[in-house]
């Protein structure tokens, strides 16, 4: 399809039908201080939250009655943002929206098509502009409780990564560098790294992005173990998050 950028940019910035502030708060990591193992080795108490890879229903309602806003997904691409969301929308029974498919949705373009006709940078305001959408920026969002999975480069963007932590609970999904490069390379549509040694961009862009993904108040290691697993950390870290969190303040929304 093709449009010049203004139209474009008009497109990108509709209400998307899909679509229905980290100010302050606890740094979690979903892994244990007391011993120094890696994250998918530690004990933690979100593993409570499962009997035979099921969660405890209660505690669930409960952690699902305490959110009032948005949980966002942040990290490189192909440490699982998408599958661990759509599994964790699930479990909490809230909306689960993928901010890549909803962009894609909204310039019916695919992200190697954008990223080919207008560059990243082009790309990279649209992107702000859709997740600023579904997060509910400007409008009295009746669904506040959702699952957001972003791009890669989102949280990268000063104005993103400022309206998420303002207004979402922002959870870094990370991973080590194998891991990504063996996850991205299960698909070709990963514009980032189609001009270069797929290892050396993403250990790069890894590097490059990592001060960034940092800033997000929840940490969570995705390696090679069963989702079950990994979404029992990222509950429990969501409830210790909960604990201490920050109130909304909507005047500052």
């Amino acid at each position: 399809m093709t449009m010049d950028e203004e139209a474009l940019a008009s497109v990108m910035g509709r209400r998307d039908r899909s679509g229905q502030g980290h100010a302050g708060g606890a740094d979690i990591h979903a892994s244990s201080p007391s011993d120094g193992r890696p994250a998918d080795e530690q004990p933690h108490r979100g593993e409570s939250l499962h009997s035979a890879g099921a969660p405890d229903a209660t505690r669930l309602t409960s952690i699902l009655a305490r959110i009032d806003r948005p949980i966002v997904l942040v990290g490189m691409m192909g440490v699982g943002k998408s599958s661990l969301g759509r599994k964790l929308a699930s479990q909490l029974g809230a909306p689960f929206i993928d901010a890549d498919e909803a962009i894609e949705t909204s310039a019916q373009m695919t992200i190697p098509e954008i990223f080919a006709a207008y560059g990243e940078s082009f790309f990279r305001d649209g992107e702000r502009r859709v997740i600023a959408r579904l997060m509910g920026e400007g409008v009295n969002d009746k669904t506040p409780v959702k699952v957001i999975a972003t791009g890669g480069g989102a949280f990268v963007n000063e104005a993103t990564r400022s309206l998420i932590l303002r207004r979402g609970i922002a959870i870094w999904i990370d991973a080590e560098l194998d891991t990504l490069v063996e996850r991205t390379a299960r698909k070709d549509n990963r514009p980032l790294l189609q001009n270069g040694n797929p290892r050396d961009i993403l250990g790069r862009l890894k590097r490059e992005r990592e001060p960034f993904y940092a800033q997000a108040p929840i940490h969570v290691v995705s390696g090679n173990t069963p989702h079950s697993r990994t979404l029992g950390r990222m509950l429990g870290a969501i409830e210790q998050w909960l604990d201490h969190r920050p109130t909304l303040d909507p005047a500052a929304a």
